[in-house]
């Protein structure tokens, strides 16, 4: 006989045992009025399968209670706890047979009722089958993981949901009642795509949310009411990486809230972005040298990074950028005719903050594009007011940045990355050849002439350093 086949018998005959109706020694009353329901059952078998009802039993035999014990359950429904019961006495629980939000209501009755194993097997089961269910009703589910911190898992699923897209899932958050043990994880992570001023200015957001009668503009603020928002977000002040902001971003951003800032934290801040500013602006040349590229070198980076914060050629840099490379065409690109541009969207796709370079054939010409927002391959036209397209000879450039925002990217999935109205397309020809299309619709300029052929092109994602 199999080992099953033995546990599927004393799995039976527990049930049994909770429908007898002679031996019970403890009565259950469950749910509120008019909808209460009272269940029979065993001490014994509670005792050591709950830690909840071995904590009320051990209260109840020190009022030495004579033979039965009346237990009542507000919180849970009838329904809900029959199925837990049957589990405590069988060890069996489909949930395949539950909707989704019947499958929450075990789950939380199973945690106020101390299974722990069930608890972890039902947060397992949800994340396996329903993740569909589960990112379609984020709110629900971010707000029970950590309303206490018994569902690990749920936990580490919304931190890894909200990596995904964290600016996009964060919006759509009701501030006022995103958990802070949320947040703290959040920022602690080294993964998470946000840049340190974007950090600041949600931690600020997330504060004004808890204290709803708080001013929005600092420089109106009493000494009161500073304090209440420091103790709001002192758990915060410590994980926030200041020396990444840029001078403007603290002497804009961080500045008019100095009252929460610790005294030697702010002063330390204060020289470090004005007596060492200079000396910070001059390494960040030495930092653009580091690229991995066989196309553009450390001085188109430094020509680049201050394209991107929106100063001249001759201007300071403010902004140390990371160029990190994502994408070499002759590397990781895909053969075929239709497919051709295949891995690019594979490994760029939902990608933001990217610049192409192309390398021409015969010509030291150098192509490229900034993008902002996130690649697709849905043949949609992606909508931002701060990409731009530009070609590079010797020492000369022109520059373009869009002016139909409503038409900056477009997401053709049999083409490269590409910008625009065919201002910058990249395509592979009928004809079998690698072709570049530059013509002036959605961007100020055209950045060249004739079409051309491309031997290479490299996609870079940009991150602060």
């Amino acid at each position: 006989m199999a080992d099953n086949k033995l546990l599927q018998k004393l799995s039976q005959s527990l049930l049994e045992i909770l429908n007898d109706e002679e031996y019970y020694d403890i009565t259950i009353e469950v749910g509120n009025s008019p909808d209460v329901k009272i269940f029979r059952a065993h001490m014994v078998i509670l005792n050591y399968r709950s830690s909840y009802f071995r904590r009320i039993l051990s209260t109840d035999k020190k009022k030495k209670f004579d033979y039965f014990v009346h237990i009542k359950l507000l919180n849970i429904s009838s329904e809900i706890f029959q199925s837990v019961l049957r589990y405590i006495y069988g060890g069996e629980l489909l949930l395949e047979e539950y909707d989704d939000s019947d499958i929450i209501k075990i789950l939380m009755a199973a945690n106020e009722l101390g299974l722990e194993e069930l608890t972890l097997y039902i947060e397992s089961f949800l994340i396996k089958n329903r993740i569909n269910w589960l990112e379609q009703n984020f709110d629900l589910i971010y707000h029970i993981s950590f309303e206490n911190d018994s569902f690990f898992k749920f936990q580490k699923f919304c931190i890894d949901f909200i990596l995904k897209d964290p600016i996009k899932i964060l919006n759509s958050l009701n501030f006022s009642i995103i958990p802070e043990k949320l947040l703290v994880l959040l920022i602690q992570r080294n993964n998470l795509q946000m840049t340190e001023i974007q950090v600041w200015e949600y931690i600020v957001k997330w504060g004004l949310a808890q204290n709803p009668k708080l001013p929005s503009d600092p420089t109106s603020y009493s000494k009161n009411e500073f304090k209440v928002l420091k103790n709001t977000l002192q758990q915060f002040i410590p994980l926030i990486r200041f020396q990444n902001l840029t001078s403007r971003e603290f002497f804009k951003k961080v500045l008019p809230y100095e009252e929460i800032l610790p005294k030697e934290l702010y002063i330390s801040l204060l020289d470090h972005f004005t007596v060492n500013d200079i000396k910070r602006i001059e390494s960040l040349t030495i930092k653009s040298k580091n690229i991995d590229s066989k196309i553009i070198s450390f001085q188109h980076v430094e020509l680049i990074s201050k394209w991107i914060d929106r100063l001249g050629s001759k201007d300071k840099l403010t902004s140390s950028y990371k160029f990190v490379l994502l994408y070499r065409d002759t590397r990781d690109g895909s053969d075929g005719m239709f497919d051709r541009f295949r891995n690019f969207h594979e490994i760029c796709d939902n990608k933001s903050r990217t610049l192409t370079i192309i390398k021409l054939k015969d010509s030291e010409e150098i192509i490229g594009g900034y993008n902002p927002i996130k690649w697709k391959s849905d043949d949609s036209h992606g909508i931002t007011k701060d990409s731009f397209i530009f070609s590079l000879s010797n020492d000369n450039f022109i520059l373009s940045r869009v002016r139909n925002d409503k038409r900056a990217i477009f997401n053709g999935l049999c083409y490269g990355p590409s910008f625009g109205d065919r201002d910058l397309y990249l395509c592979k020809t009928l004809g079998g050849e690698l072709k570049l299309v530059c013509r002036q619709k959605s961007y100020e300029k055209q950045i060249r002439e004739t079409d051309a052929t491309f031997l290479e092109f490299e996609v870079f994602q940009i991150m602060l350093d």
